[in-house]
């Protein structure tokens, strides 16, 4: 620590020995503390006392010779920092002590003043003292019946909500699915009236199309990852190499085709597909 010079070259070393020793507000020290926050049994927390005096080229040796335990209070430690800072153009140094207390009872409880003393070169002390401090402390709120009664009345609230709405999505899934194998079956009807008049590539490849339509609502893939000749290598679309392969060939240049090779196509795709002519 450095010398004490506030009291070895102020007022103090000028005192014969049987003076009195100023007090700390002649010296210009102040001491502070707080704030407090809102506290609970059982919570711990930092209380501060800060003793800051005007510097002018002197330093103080300031030591702690109290505890903070007090009723309901527990210290669990201390540390101290320094600091210097510039106020109305004069430097203010400054000490804060930190105490780590835990509150162990409810009820009004105070954390008690403390106690600093500044050793003088005459061989006493300046002693400080913070002020008491009046802290309320509350049992903690315990929300388990208000939330078990909560819990239960969202739990039959939500039983009766998902009821209804399982139902309710159900008899839609099944209606979208009818459509969409009505929509389906207009299709490959529309497609067997014109293996006879169609180009047989765009045909092929409409068919394609309608299969894919299939496949997506099969398997629940997205319409960007219905990839027909990687699902049959896949091992998913067992028995349609043979299709996929026209279709393949209809991409990639194609060919003349007479209408009943289309129309056996046709079937091979209704068979696969699952679809009954009516």
């Amino acid at each position: 620590m450095e010398s004490d010079s506030l009291i070895e070259n102020g007022a103090v070393d000028s005192l014969a020995p049987e003076q009195v020793l100023p007090s700390p507000e002649q010296l210009g020290i102040s001491v502070s503390s707080g704030p407090v926050p809102e506290l609970t049994v059982g919570d711990t927390f930092d209380y501060q006392v800060t003793v800051s005096w005007s510097v002018q080229g002197s330093s103080l040796l300031v030591v702690p010779v109290s505890s903070a335990t007090a009723k309901g209070l527990a210290q669990l430690g201390m540390s101290q920092e320094s600091a210097r800072s510039v106020k109305d153009g004069a430097e203010i140094a400054s000490i804060t002590f930190t105490y780590k207390l835990m509150v162990q009872d409810t009820g009004n409880l105070n954390i008690p003043a403390l106690r600093f003393e500044i050793p003088t070169a005459l061989g006493s002390s300046i002693d400080l003292r913070s002020e008491s401090v009046p802290v309320r402390v509350d049992a903690p709120f315990n929300p388990l019946p208000l939330a078990v009664g909560a819990v239960v009345a969202v739990c039959v609230l939500l039983a009766g909500l998902w009821r209804t709405r399982r139902r309710a999505a159900a008899r839609a899934a099944e209606a979208a699915k009818s459509a969409a194998e009505q929509a389906l079956c207009e299709r490959m009807a529309v497609l067997k009236q014109r293996v006879n008049v169609a180009d047989s590539r765009e045909w092929l490849l409409e068919l394609e199309g309608a299969c894919k339509e299939y496949v997506q609502d099969k398997l629940g893939l997205d319409a960007a990852a219905v990839n027909l000749d990687s699902l049959v290598k896949d091992g998913k679309l067992e028995g349609w190499e043979t299709l996929v392969e026209e279709f393949a060939h209809a991409r990639y240049g194609g060919g003349q085709r007479d209408a009943f090779q289309n129309l056996e196509t046709w079937k091979a795709a209704m068979r696969l597909m699952d679809i009954n002519e009516e």
